[in-house]
């Protein structure tokens, strides 16, 4: 009989569950790993990445479309949905291949089935194999989240979509209304927009992707709309109904005004679910907040020995967090083990960078100027446009803008919000000086490399204290 007793067993094998078992197999912990579906969790099957495959196939797609910007011709343009749909399906079986290597090169053992909590280190996991009791010192919860349906149009697949559907359309939308103008929202409505769709976003707060800089949210929404979308703020969906060859919608706009309204899909993106049911926490009386467990910065929940991590516990909802919780919670369990070696480091939400893959992309990180000065900062703002960056320029992407907030009195950098080409891969400069707790004079002494993007970084700081050069 195989042994069932292990140091850590994780329960889900997303970012944050198949990271956590990597790196406490690393600390020389016996772990084992509990999947219900698919190794690397939505992220890599059905989210983060599969979603960004489909998004370069839309953005080569508008490129090819706007080749005369470049002094080059491309004839006869066309896009095949099956095709990028299938691309992005290989992309994401590539991805959880390599989940599946890393567990046996980690020797990690993997239990495919349900898992619920029976008992304080107890795990019972039913499968294809029938039911299996596992028993450890400790147990991580990353059983992640699920979209949110409207509770009176639930999604059905047809009409209706939720981001799985929306990733594996079996057919294209002619008009498409997105609801919710979150990162999967945006993403999404950008994608079908440069596939071809008349795309509608409905968001009920005042301004789209809600969480950003307010200046990004309205540079993003005159962006959107000069590329033909329609963007209704400050409504509510009042009722959605799938027909027979489409979905009829009631909008309630911002004037209190009710519109009715014919599109052939819905995309439902109103945020998440966490995945708390039938795990057994109520048998072990796990302290929660709307759903979500409750832990401390090391990821422990109230009870011993038991762990959450990832988008199951509190926001932020992102890969990357799950993931450095899981490195966290691995460590901080390997030293409860008696390893005197690993200092675990807590998490800290500010630092924690957000992107979104639309077009133009956006990134952050830390406070935005409002937030800056809700919590009683004395700020200095710099803010620098694409179009004064050769480099921007030279690529023709002078759509954008880097602003940052600093505190006027320490110079510490208190957030960086980005909108334009490439930020999602420059927000990651501001999260190190974030994390390091570098002051307005690190970054300023810092060389940027000539011509890059990244030389708006630069100037945004300057920028901050009355000194850029380039505007």
């Amino acid at each position: 009989m195989a042994d069932t007793n292990y140091d850590l067993i994780v329960l889900g094998s997303g970012p944050g569950g198949y990271v956590a078992a990597i790196r406490a197999a690393q600390l020389g912990l016996k772990t084992a790993i509990v999947e219900r579906e698919y190794l690397g969790g939505i992220c890599l099957n059905w989210g983060c990445i599969p979603t960004k495959a489909l998004l370069r196939s839309a953005e080569i797609y508008h490129y090819m479309q706007h080749a005369r910007d470049y002094g080059l011709a491309a004839a006869s343009i066309s896009a095949d949905l099956d095709a990028v749909v299938k691309r992005s399906r290989g992309v994401a079986k590539q991805l959880n291949q390599g989940v599946t290597h890393l567990m046996k090169k980690n020797k990690i053992a993997v239990h495919m089935g349900d898992g619920k909590l029976t008992a304080p280190g107890k795990l019972e996991v039913k499968g294809e194999k029938g039911s299996e009791t596992l028993t450890a010192k400790h147990i991580i919860v990353a059983t992640g989240a699920r979209a949110r349906d409207l509770p009176f149009a639930p999604a059905d697949g047809k009409r209706i979509w939720t981001y799985r559907h929306a990733m594996t359309p079996a057919e294209m939308p002619k008009k498409l209304l997105v609801i919710g103008s979150g990162a999967i929202g945006i993403e999404f409505a950008s994608f079908y927009n440069d596939m071809g769709a008349e795309v509608t976003v409905v968001e009920m707060l005042d301004r789209i992707v809600p969480v950003e800089d307010a200046d990004v949210s309205s540079f993003l929404e005159k962006s959107l709309k000069k590329q033909g979308m329609t963007i209704l703020t400050g409504a509510g969906v009042e009722e959605l109904k799938a027909t027979g060859n489409g979905v009829s919608a009631k909008i309630k706009t911002k004037d209190g005004k009710v519109q009715a309204g014919d599109y052939s899909h819905a995309i439902v993106a109103i945020g998440i679910l966490p995945n708390t049911e039938g795990v057994g926490l109520d048998t072990l009386g796990v302290k929660t907040t709307k759903g979500h467990i409750d832990t401390d910065p090391y990821c422990r929940t109230n009870v011993k020995g038991l762990w959450a991590i990832g988008d199951v516990t509190a926001p932020p909802w992102l890969a990357h967090k799950a993931s450095h919780e899981g490195v966290i919670a691995a460590e901080a369990i390997a030293q409860e083990l008696g390893n005197k070696d690993v200092h675990p480091h807590p998490m800290d939400a500010r630092n924690i960078p957000g992107c979104t893959y639309c077009h133009p992309q956006i990134a952050s990180v830390g406070l935005t100027e409002a937030k800056a000065k809700e919590a009683g900062h004395e700020v200095k703002v710099g803010n620098f446009p694409f179009v004064g960056n050769g480099k921007a320029i030279a690529l023709g992407e002078v759509e954008g803008f880097v602003k940052t907030v600093f505190d006027a009195k320490t110079g510490e950098l208190l957030g960086a919000h980005m909108v334009g080409a490439e930020v999602t891969e420059m927000i990651q400069g501001y999260t190190v000086g974030k994390t390091a707790e570098l002051v307005e004079a690190d970054f300023m002494h810092t060389v940027f490399p000539h011509p890059t993007i990244s030389e708006t970084m630069h100037e945004a700081v300057l920028g901050a204290w009355g000194r850029a050069l380039h505007i």
